[in-house]
């Protein structure tokens, strides 16, 4: 018995300790110990989702923020498409770089060949184009009131100005020799015009060896951005929309430099040498834009040919009519072909939009954007219905 009760004596619980004095001099800890959680009171309930003021307040500030957000790249949209302007450009010269690097060249040197051959051209056209065009230009404008007084000799024009004074104020307008100034503002107007179109050609040309350079390391990393498990498929897709774009650039220039050198020889050969170098240029510029940039350079030229000798001008619009079918039906399709595969209604409603949205340069980035568009439906929604 004392053995067992000694036992329970031993499980039972222990005698608090004694506690040991402080030390002299030293005060009691009665704080609360590093170890220990001070009690704050009992948490509330979690904040209800679905009440109104919690729907109200953050949806006012997700809409301020989507304000804000949309304020702020308005803000620099100017900026914005001068980079997407260069990203296309950079992507028309890529091609380029591709075809040298399968001929065995190293891919620096590729693309130092290709920029160096870039701001040859640049530099080239601006020598020696430029003033040619400028001098034209002048002399166009000087001779456009003596065409205006050729006209006004044709009776149903007589007619027409006798209603509406409509040729007597375009050549007072003309005649007075202010209406540039006018159209920019004035001689400050003027100048800031041309700087900023000097300060905007710098940028685009800057930023787009800049992304011709980088081309490569660009594409890695925002492929990086995709999940893993779809990086590879990524990545072809990627390469693939930037084929297609640098196809339908490239092979627009190649257009418009067919449309322009034609229109060069023909203006020499019907007897307009004195602005052949400067409607050629405007010919090959307006082709770029999808559509009606064609139509609208014949129209001019064929204008300005009626102007100056009717024999010409006839010239003129048998000429740009029979160069159109050819260039619709056969420089166009061949160049365009492994590029754009677009159908036609699509074109048209592609320009259209574009050139709502950004004018002239919405209608050239209209159609590669709504072809790589088109293609990733085709590739990504049209074949992940097919196995549904």
């Amino acid at each position: 018995m004392s053995g067992t009760h000694a036992d329970e004596v031993a499980d039972g619980p222990e005698a608090p300790a004694e506690e040991t004095p402080a030390p002299d001099g030293a005060a009691a800890d009665s704080g609360p110990k590093p170890g220990d959680r001070e009690d704050l009171g009992t948490p509330g309930p979690p904040l209800d989702r679905r009440a109104p003021f919690y729907l109200g307040f953050f949806g006012g500030l997700g809409a301020l923020t989507a304000w804000w957000l949309g304020s702020t790249l308005l803000s620099i949209s100017s900026t914005l498409l001068l980079v997407v302007v260069s990203l296309f450009l950079a992507a028309g010269l890529h091609p380029a770089v591709e075809a040298l690097v399968r001929r065995g060249m190293r891919r620096s040197l590729a693309v130092l060949t290709v920029i160096v051959v870039f701001l040859v051209a640049v530099g080239l056209f601006t020598v020696a184009i430029v003033p040619v065009i400028t001098d034209q230009v002048a002399a166009i404008t000087q001779n456009a009131p003596g065409w205006f007084d050729q006209l006004q000799r044709n009776e149903r024009v007589q007619q027409l100005n006798e209603e509406y004074q409509v040729l007597d104020k375009a050549r007072d307008y003309l005649s007075g020799g202010d209406f540039v100034g006018t159209l920019f503002g004035g001689a400050l107007g003027i100048g800031l015009a041309v700087l900023g179109a000097l300060f905007n050609a710098f940028i685009i040309v800057v930023l787009t060896l800049y992304f011709l350079a980088s081309m490569n390391s660009t594409k890695a990393a925002l492929y990086q951005l995709a999940p893993a498990s779809r990086r590879e498929r990524v990545a072809k897709l990627g390469d693939r929309v930037l084929a297609g774009v640098g196809g339908y650039v490239s092979g627009a220039f190649v257009v418009a430099l067919a449309a322009g050198l034609s229109s060069l020889v023909f203006l020499f050969v019907v007897g307009l040498g004195e602005y052949a170098v400067a409607l050629a240029f405007v010919v090959a510029l307006l082709d770029v834009i999808p559509m009606i940039g064609a139509t609208i350079g014949a129209v001019i030229v064929t204008a300005i040919g009626f102007a100056t000798d009717p024999t010409i001008g006839l010239a003129c619009l048998i000429f740009y009519v029979v160069y159109q079918q050819v260039e619709n039906y056969v420089i166009y399709p061949r160049v365009m072909s492994r590029s754009v595969d677009l159908p036609g209604a699509v074109i048209v409603i592609a320009a259209l939009v574009g050139a709502a949205l950004l004018g002239v340069v919405g209608a050239l980035l209209a159609i590669p954007t709504a072809a790589a568009i088109l293609m990733l439906v085709r590739e990504v929604f049209v074949r992940r219905q097919d196995t549904a």
